[in-house]
């Protein structure tokens, strides 16, 4: 038969016993716990109780432990030990406070964004490492939900009670082209005016792929697509090459400059993208993910709309 623990004996009143045992007192254990002496005269008498055995003898006001109370607490130490490694393993099988954190990212995110961030929480959190893992936002969202990752920096999704999403910053979306494009003359373009155009563009799934099929649907056409691809840096690289214009967030524009030119829509196509932190809901206490959402105020946090 299985020998069942006493209700009365708790990891708490444990903790107490090895103070009082420390301490001497029971003013003083109380004082090391920020407790009342009352709360711990009471929590090693209910522990008595529970043991069914004698723990302590009086003489005088003074409280004195018995062998049976020098046992307990040799065992107690044992047992609070390994209760406390048992919580961290487990919390770090289940990904919470690790000591990696994988955190998944926009491509485009990493001209600036990833590199700020990931510097800012070397500097909060020295001994985490950090790994990177670049996808597409639908990408992103099932890697986060399925546990895969840990956090991402993508286009903030739809409201889901699965993910708790810190905004950081919004985009605009801007008409792309090659350095020297005739285009370059316009102030704002109307892509009424570009339906003969061919147009490159990002694979489903992405962020920026969905605000380009949200400005042609203003524009009521659908554009001529020469080709789409799956990440923003093959994207760029084809239109600088020529083989098509594109919409793009305006983040790329200070490390592109020499290869494309930004061009603002007119204002009827208004389209941006709303960037932030996203992590399971169920992590929110995470440490790991605190620091990270704190870096992530700090740094970019309060960057304006481009």
């Amino acid at each position: 038969m299985r020998y069942r623990v006493n209700e009365e004996i708790t990891f708490r009143k444990l903790e107490v016993l090895l103070a009082f045992m420390a301490a001497g007192s029971l003013a003083k254990a109380a004082e090391a716990l920020d407790v009342s002496t009352v709360s711990v005269h009471r929590a090693l008498h209910s522990l008595e109780e529970g043991m069914r055995c004698a723990l302590f003898r009086h003489e005088g006001r003074n409280l004195i432990p018995t062998d049976a109370a020098q046992v307990l607490a040799e065992v107690a130490s044992d047992v609070i030990k390994t209760m406390t490694d048992g919580v961290r393993a487990t919390r770090e099988a289940a990904g919470y406070g690790a000591e990696q954190l994988k955190i998944g990212s926009l491509y485009s995110l990493t001209i600036r964004a990833v590199p700020e961030v990931v510097i800012g929480l070397k500097g909060r959190r020295p001994d985490l490492q950090a790994e990177l893992v670049l996808g597409s936002n639908a990408d992103l969202l099932d890697k986060l939900k399925h546990g895969t990752i840990d956090a991402a920096l993508m286009a903030v999704p739809p409201p889901d009670p699965e993910i708790e999403s810190l905004t950081l910053f919004e985009d605009r979306i801007f008409f792309a082209a090659p350095v020297g494009s005739a285009y370059g003359q316009y102030d704002a373009i109307d892509l009424r005016q570009c339906r003969d155009e061919p147009f490159v563009s990002l694979a489903e799934g992405f962020a920026t792929s969905q605000g380009f099929a949200d400005a042609f649907r203003i524009a009521d056409f659908s554009p001529n697509v020469a080709m789409k691809v799956s990440d923003i840096f093959s994207l760029i690289n084809l239109v600088s090459g020529g083989v098509g214009y594109a919409l793009l967030p305006g983040r790329v524009r200070d490390l592109f400059a020499h290869k494309i030119m930004l061009i603002p829509l007119s204002a009827q196509y208004d389209v941006r993208q709303t960037i932030g932190l996203s992590f399971l809901h169920r992590r929110e206490r995470d440490p790991n993910l605190l620091a990270l959402a704190t870096v992530c105020r700090l740094t970019i946090q309060d960057r304006h709309v481009r």
